[in-house]
């Protein structure tokens, strides 16, 4: 198989697992609307570039919201001669802002190939630092397995592998990160119930670039673990996760339990984030713990 190079060209078999498009798909939208133009190796092998792939991926997504290929293909057009063209709804990914890496990383998630994941994240980690990393790498690939999973593009399998991955090369990083000995101390926890921690992970890394200390309880963790380790540990902040409302579907009583365990803790301010947590209506509001979706608002 071609490899890609420096500058993002790509096989016809990478570009297929990259968006999900067969390879007869592909050369079917090449030949019929010209949208792509890939050059050919001298055995006649098609090579695409980095924008060739994102063409095909807007391209699909607008099909995908309605519109017929033809108009879909039109539409891109005029996006490349006026980029204030919109083409994209609501929020759809920005496919303009993806790199290679996001595109090598769909690739090889796609076969669930753990080795190759890691090896991908590693070095772009090494390649652009922790904070273009988590922004422009780690987060819209991310984003865009959840999207997949969600339209059953991927299955379970492909989507656990991806994210498992990603989840672990984020706690290597997080244990090897410096702190000062005196620096201010977050611990983060999931609610009991709640299985997805990777976007607490992403909270706590940007903790950890401010300089705090970061200690992370795991997904789903037993009732009454939270209230142990924070007597225990004593952190200056508990950030609390519920992406979904599961939890507080599971027990009802788990936000007044935790509510009235904040108040008895002075000097320790707690959290609630997640879209469980914002969405999440009930009769109780908590008087001690702040509900917020912003880390800014923490970080204050």
């Amino acid at each position: 198989m071609i490899q890609s190079d420096d500058n993002g060209v790509f096989a016809i078999q990478q570009v297929a697992d990259m968006t999900g498009l067969s390879k007869q798909v592909i050369r079917k939208w090449e030949e019929r609307y010209g949208i792509i133009q890939p050059k050919r190796l001298e055995n006649g092998y098609r090579i695409y570039t980095q924008q060739d792939v994102k063409t095909l991926l807007k391209i699909k997504l607008l099909s995908e919201q309605g519109h017929s290929l033809k108009q879909a293909a039109h539409l891109v057009k005029e996006f490349a001669e006026d980029p204030e063209v919109p083409i994209q709804k609501g929020k759809s990914p920005n496919y303009e802002q993806w790199n290679e890496y996001v595109l090598q990383l769909l690739e090889k998630g796609r076969h669930c190939d753990e080795i190759e994941l890691n090896f991908i994240l590693k070095q772009a980690y090494h390649q652009v630092g922790l904070e273009q990393f988590l922004n422009h790498i780690v987060v819209p690939f991310l984003k865009e397995v959840g999207r997949k999973w969600g339209n059953r593009e991927w299955d379970e399998y492909q989507e656990s592998v991806s994210s498992l991955v990603v989840r672990d090369y984020l706690v290597q990083i997080r244990r090897n990160y410096p702190y000062r000995e005196n620096a201010p101390f977050v611990l983060g926890a999931c609610l009991p119930y709640e299985h997805h921690e990777v976007p607490l992970h992403l909270i706590l890394m940007r903790f950890m670039m401010k300089g705090w200390k970061t200690q992370l309880i795991g997904a789903s963790p037993a009732p009454g673990a939270i209230e142990s380790l924070v007597g225990k540990l004593k952190p200056d902040v508990v950030l609390l996760s519920a992406t979904t409302a599961i939890p507080f579907e599971t027990d009802p009583q788990l936000l007044r339990n935790l509510d009235q365990f904040a108040k008895k803790q002075k000097d320790i301010a707690f959290y609630l984030g997640g879209q469980g947590a914002v969405t999440y209506f009930s009769d109780y509001q908590p008087q001690t713990i702040t509900v917020t979706n912003s880390i800014e608002d923490i970080l204050k």
